[in-house]
């Protein structure tokens, strides 16, 4: 989904006429949320729970993050797994993702990025795929999304906004890009991190400090240089902030003779890739793209479009780069120690 433009106005405080006419509906998005929240008995896990989430839809730079967190906590020796719902995938779960075998239409694409780096369960019902990574093995649990899901108790939760962007319009889906009411929110958040550069955060940001929530800034940066060689590039990508990723590749003086954006979490069709392959042969360009938009193209068969388009582009990693990491991972391994004693 492409995310409307009167989420985020160009002028701040404009208030498009679409915002207006949506509110009420945004209003009894809110209400249902918060109802629900209230009405939910949390159910604890036999091991510690991180939660790593949103309050905006759209792309924040979560996954970086958990990804992060969770190089940081196994180096200590903990044995972590990724549990997270697998947006765009039919599988509901609860099942361990297989990069080997796992497509995106199976399982979503972030599950398959994480599933690299750690065991990873993609579960609609929370508690229960909380219960079959213990089974699995696992030692503490780190969610990727699900912050406002209140089936599962959380040990210690991250709030993670974009600088650049920040709440956007501050009203509820579908007038505005939230999720929840900001107080609701950060009543919940045990920190805030504001990823990217950028003051659209710094109202949200303002608001977590006066309640004694702490505030960590972090970066999305790559995680590897891969040879992207000489000569024009073009650059496709279907996430959150497309633009976000361009910008990154420009910074690393990638040339880049066109860029095509498509919406978050896109399913690409055999035409997408064609249209790319002929382009970046009209313009001698090399093909780059995301991790996430590459883990999309996995299994594609062997001699469609898309499995060309695959073997052809270079991908980009990238991690998130916590300016006070320490202090980050210090929060996290007190609540870790809390939760054990319970």
């Amino acid at each position: 989904m492409r995310e409307p433009s009167f989420w985020y106005p160009a002028r701040r405080g404009a208030t498009p006429l679409a915002a207006r006419l949506l509110s009420p509906a945004g209003f009894f998005y809110g209400l249902a949320g918060r109802l629900r929240r209230a009405g939910a008995t949390p159910e604890h896990a036999a091991v510690p729970v991180i939660c790593i989430g949103n309050i905006t839809a759209g792309g924040t730079g979560k996954t970086p993050l958990a990804l992060t967190i969770a190089s940081r906590l196994m180096a200590r020796g903990e044995k972590v797994h990724f549990l997270t719902r697998g947006y765009g995938g039919r599988e509901t779960g609860p099942i361990r993702v297989d990069p080997a075998h796992h497509g995106a239409e199976d399982v979503g694409d972030e599950p398959l990025l994480l599933a690299a780096a750690a065991p990873t369960w993609v579960a609609a019902n929370r508690p229960e795929g909380a219960a079959a990574a213990v089974r699995g093995g696992a030692g503490l649990i780190v969610m990727d999304d699900g912050f406002q899901n209140p089936s599962l108790a959380k040990d210690f939760s991250i709030l993670v906004v974009d600088a650049a962007t920040g709440l956007g319009n501050g009203r509820l889906i579908p007038a505005g890009p939230l999720r929840e009411n900001v107080a609701d929110a950060l009543s919940r958040a045990n920190v805030l991190v504001l990823t990217g550069r950028g003051h659209a955060g710094d109202g949200i940001a303002a608001r977590a400090r006066a309640r004694g929530t702490p505030v960590f800034n972090a970066i999305v940066r790559p995680a590897a240089a891969p040879d992207f060689g000489e000569g024009p590039h073009l650059a496709f990508a279907g996430i959150g902030r497309p633009e976000k990723f361009f910008t990154t590749l420009r910074e690393m003086s990638v040339e880049l003779a066109d860029t095509v954006s498509f919406p978050d979490h896109h399913v690409f069709r055999e035409s997408d890739a064609l249209n790319l392959l002929v382009r970046a042969r009209e313009l001698g360009a090399r093909l780059v793209t995301t991790e996430k938009d590459a883990a999309r193209l996995t299994h594609a068969p062997a001699a469609s479009a898309r499995a060309r388009l695959a073997a052809a582009a270079t991908v980009l990693p990238v991690r998130a780069l916590v300016g006070d990491i320490d202090g980050l991972m210090a929060q996290i391994s007190d609540a870790v120690t809390r939760a054990r004693w319970r």
